[in-house]
């Protein structure tokens, strides 16, 4: 029975550890035996797992990003050690996610993988950080360095992972390229079309690059039929909000929004930015009540992602589910998250006021149709699994 081994900063939290544990779950049904390496937080009990380093060693790596700008090259007694268990494991595929997160070195861990050649390695990236000097987007930035000048002028190295004094973004970027290229039989596989893009323009465009959309779980995002309101109710939901997610754009929102026409709905807020709001806007800090959210999505008659920067947000993919169209704008993999005809994408601010002030309260919302195949994450997760198959016959 093969073995995988998926490498990642969390497990079974937060939207990359749940992809490892569903992965694990569909693996383990197509024979492969699993286990999960993870360096934060705790892990499920049901997994067999692999924790890498501990509390001290995440802390010691954040203060090496947050002085030197070093993130990656910390937690080497940790990472050394990790590897001697990989040793012991002998796993035919190394599925890597996260390996930024304060937790592994990524020197270590990519000379391993070029000592190994036997064992075949997939990369999902969830963002940019393998390719750039320092940050995990750059968009918001409006900065393209890393193509340009190798990132010798880093204009967001108080993004995460966040460095407090001297840049060392140029260093990084050469370190990353030293490291990252010339491993045998490793595959990159992206959640977007538009990542892949990047990709293919960066240092890593060498390796074969394959897109596999992230997908949702349709027993928990789904219509469900509920009372209709006379007011149009607007959602807009994050998992933190910052400027680079809307909150800017929110905030304007909320104050020249029409209230007896629309009720204006904001999930993930904290308790603090929730005083930045007027008493008429309906707050919600952060749940993970699935039933909740449901709910939420069901009840909203559009949602209004204003984000700067993303890859692929699944919560375009959770409001259509739920048959809640979706507004956005043309960022990052954002219009390959559309399925719904009545989902769009604006240039700007204004323009979404002007659709909104003409939005026909009449539709029926049962009327919203999604391809449910598109954004079912049991027939994302079988992609992998073919891919997994694939690489390993190549080598037979």
């Amino acid at each position: 029975m093969p073995k995988i081994l998926f490498v990642n900063s969390v497990c079974g939290i937060g939207s990359t550890g749940r992809i490892c544990t569903d992965l694990y779950d569909l693996a383990e049904k197509n024979n492969y035996e699993c286990c999960i390496a993870y360096g934060r937080n705790k892990a499920p009990k049901k997994y067999n797992t692999l924790k890498i380093g501990n509390i001290f060693n995440v802390y010691a790596h954040v203060l090496l990003s947050r002085i030197f700008d070093m993130h990656g090259f910390g937690s080497k007694i940790a990472t050394k050690s990790f590897l001697k268990k990989v040793d012991k494991y002998q796993p035919d595929i190394i599925h890597l996610h996260n390996i930024h997160g304060y937790y592994i070195n990524v020197k270590c861990l990519f000379d391993y993988l070029k000592k190994h050649p036997q064992i075949k390695v997939v990369w999902t990236l969830h963002d940019c950080w393998a390719f750039t000097g320092h940050c995990a987007y750059f968009t918001y930035a409006n900065c393209n360095n890393w193509i340009k000048d190798d990132c010798r002028k880093c204009k967001y190295k108080y993004s995460y992972p966040k460095c407090s004094l001297k840049s060392n973004s140029y260093k990084n970027y050469i370190h990353k390229y030293n490291n990252f290229v010339g491993v045998q039989n490793l595959t990159i596989v992206t959640p977007s079309k538009w990542l892949k893009n990047l990709v293919n323009q960066s240092f890593l465009q060498n390796y074969e690059v394959n897109v596999i959309n992230n997908g949702i779980d349709l027993n928990s995002f789904y219509k469900e039929k509920l009372n209709v309101e006379t007011k149009i109710n607007i959602l807009t939901i994050a998992n933190v909000w910052e400027k680079r997610k809307g909150l800017d754009e929110i905030i304007k929102l909320s104050q020249i929004i029409d209230y007896d026409k629309f009720n204006l709905i904001i999930v993930g807020i904290s308790s603090s930015q929730s005083e930045l709001f007027p008493r008429n806007v309906i707050t919600i800090e952060r749940t993970k009540d699935i039933h909740e959210l449901r709910k939420i999505y069901n009840n909203a008659d559009l949602l209004f992602n204003p984000t700067k920067e993303d890859n692929y947000p699944t919560v375009n993919l959770e409001a259509q589910a739920c048959g809640t169209p979706v507004i956005t704008y043309d960022i990052g993999g954002t219009k390959e998250t559309l399925f719904s005809k009545e989902s769009k994408i604006v240039k700007d601010f204004e323009e979404f006021i002007h659709m909104i002030e003409n939005f026909d309260l009449k539709k029926n919302k049962k009327d919203i149709n999604v391809d449910l195949a598109f954004i079912d994450k049991n027939v994302k997760m079988k992609e992998y699994i073919d891919l997994y198959d694939k690489i390993l016959d190549k080598g037979k």
